[in-house]
C-alpha cells in the first residue's frame, strides 16, 4: 500500500513537470526536425550559395535547440513516468508453500527405490 502511495506521489510530480515544460518540449522538436531538414539539405546542395544558406539555417535551428534546455526535464519527467506506470501494473509475487505429506513421502519412496 506504501509503495503505490509513493508510486503515485512520483507519478502526480512527474506529470506537473512533463505539464510545465511541454512548451519547450515541442520548440525542441521542432528546431531538431528543422536542424535534421537543413542538415540533408546541405549535404545535397550542389552550389556554394546553397551550402552557406543551408549551414545557416542549420546552425539557427542549433542555436534554437540549445536554448531549449529544459525540454531535457520534461524527457526526464517523461521517463520516470513511464516507469511509474510499468511499476504499477507490475505483478504481484505470490509464493505458494505446499505443505502436503504426501510429497515428503514421495521424495522418500524415491530415495528408498534407489538404494534396493
Amino acid at each position: 500500500m506504501l509503495k503505490k502511495i509513493g508510486l503515485l506521489l512520483a507519478g502526480g510530480i512527474a506529470v506537473l513537470v512533463l505539464m510545465f515544460h511541454l512548451g519547450p518540449l515541442v520548440g525542441l522538436a521542432i528546431s531538431l526536425a528543422i536542424l535534421y531538414y537543413a542538415t540533408k539539405k546541405f549535404f545535397k546542395a550542389d552550389s556554394t550559395f546553397g551550402k552557406i544558406v543551408w549551414a545557416l539555417i542549420g546552425l539557427a535551428a542549433l542555436m534554437v535547440s540549445v536554448s531549449n534546455v529544459p525540454a531535457l526535464i520534461a524527457i526526464v519527467a517523461a521517463y520516470v513516468l513511464y516507469v511509474v506506470y510499468k511499476k504499477w501494473n507490475e505483478p504481484k509475487e505470490v509464493v505458494q508453500v505446499v505443505d502436503d505429506p504426501f510429497i515428503h513421502f514421495e521424495k522418500q519412496w524415491a530415495e528408498l527405490q534407489k538404494h534396493y
